[in-house]
């Protein structure tokens, strides 16, 4: 996608990294941790963040070649440009032992099948349903926000082994996630190739 970067935008991006050196991340894993912090002004998320080069260069190709986009609410959906997003958070329903968002997941999944980058910035319960499906994700961006649930399904998601990005503390939210997501979107896709011989490198990892 051809996009315009505004001055203001140009001029962010050259103080965060006054302040920070991310020289030594991998292309799409530098990408993903500037957008994050530029989105939140928050410095930690270089040591808060955790994903994979690899699965990152993996869930590029996807991107870049069509894969359905499912999001959780409609503010993940608001911060997405360029890209057509799934949202079921509108027909879903509550239900013993299942949330709104939680079902929301599984009508999306309905909707989408395997294969698809899923963007979870809100809920924690929308998140333990997708890890309960049959996905096969492209990518998980799991970055929910909270103090119930947040850390504990975001641990879960690292824990299951899926391709993913998420964070080891309880912020995160819709921005974070639109962010995160958009780093790959706005990444050529001449940059997606791998680079020889490299291994995969984590921002962070998982402390106990």
């Amino acid at each position: 996608m051809t996009r315009v970067v505004h001055p203001i935008e140009q001029e962010s991006f050259r103080r965060l990294r006054a302040r920070l050196d991310t020289s030594h991340f991998p292309p799409l894993t530098r990408a993903v941790v500037e957008r994050v912090i530029h989105s939140a002004a928050d410095l930690e998320y270089a040591e808060d963040l955790v994903t994979d080069e690899r699965a990152l260069e993996r869930a590029h190709t996807g991107l870049h070649a069509g894969a359905p986009v499912v999001v959780d609410v409609q503010m993940v959906a608001a911060g997405i440009t360029g890209r057509d997003t799934v949202c079921r958070l509108k027909d879903a329903k509550s239900g013993p032992g299942l949330t709104r968002s939680a079902h929301a997941i599984r009508l999306a999944y309905e909707e989408v099948g395997p294969g698809a980058i899923w963007v979870i910035g809100c809920a924690p319960t929308a998140l333990e349903e997708l890890l309960t499906l049959d996905a096969d994700p492209a990518l998980v961006i799991g970055l929910p926000v909270g103090f119930v649930g947040a850390a504990e399904s975001k641990a879960a998601l690292r824990a299951s082994g899926l391709p993913a990005v998420s964070n080891v503390s309880e912020k995160g939210g819709s921005a974070v996630a639109a962010a995160a997501f958009n780093a790959l979107l706005y990444q050529p896709v001449s940059g997606s190739e791998p680079v020889s011989g490299s291994e995969p490198v984590s921002v962070s990892e998982e402390k106990s």
